[in-house]
């Protein structure tokens, strides 16, 4: 599997799991812009259209694409790219220690774990998981919805998304009064 990451230098490298898949072998780091290929499947929180199975084909073909950036940049670092194959991912919860328990403020690693098993590649997302500590905590959180996820179209996706966050809404306003 053909993993990219177009490193923005605006973490700390330290903490960046982007860098840390590149020093394992995991994925390709490139620092220009240029270099970024076109053709793959663009990981995007603004893109219309979250990721599927039907997003098979192009993640055979030719890979997954992650942009690393600040939260705070990132608007801006994706309106550099003009790669037509631009995906979302749906509601999941950050198991790293930064952004613990928040919904979708995933790093680049689980953001990758999360397409490649969404897509129905789970033994290559699970792959993902060696030589991060905390890796197994975001599928542990996760595990219900990516299964509910896997192997799904985009549409039926969202459904999902909207029934898991209506069901957990009339449960947290159920357990307030």
């Amino acid at each position: 599997m053909n993993l990219y990451i177009y490193h923005a230098n605006q973490c700390d490298p330290k903490r960046c799991t982007a860098l840390k898949m590149g020093k394992l072998g995991y994925a390709k780091i490139i620092k220009n812009t240029y270099k970024l290929p076109r053709n793959s499947l663009l990981l995007n929180p603004y893109a219309e259209t979250t990721v599927s199975v039907d997003d098979r084909d192009i993640i055979k073909k030719y890979g997954i694409m992650a942009l690393d950036c600040s939260w705070k940049q990132a608007e801006k670092v994706f309106s550099i790219t003009n790669a037509k194959n631009q995906r979302s991912l749906p509601l999941l919860i950050a198991g790293n220690p930064v952004n613990y328990g928040k919904p979708c403020k995933l790093t680049t690693l689980e953001a990758f774990i999360a397409t490649l098993y969404i897509a129905n590649y789970k033994n290559d997302a699970l792959s993902l998981l060696d030589g991060f500590k905390w890796a197994d905590t975001f599928i542990d959180l996760n595990e219900e919805l990516l299964e509910k996820y896997r192997g799904r179209s985009s549409a039926e996706i969202i459904e999902i998304q909207n029934k898991y966050i209506e069901d957990n809404s009339k449960r947290y306003k159920k357990n307030k009064r």
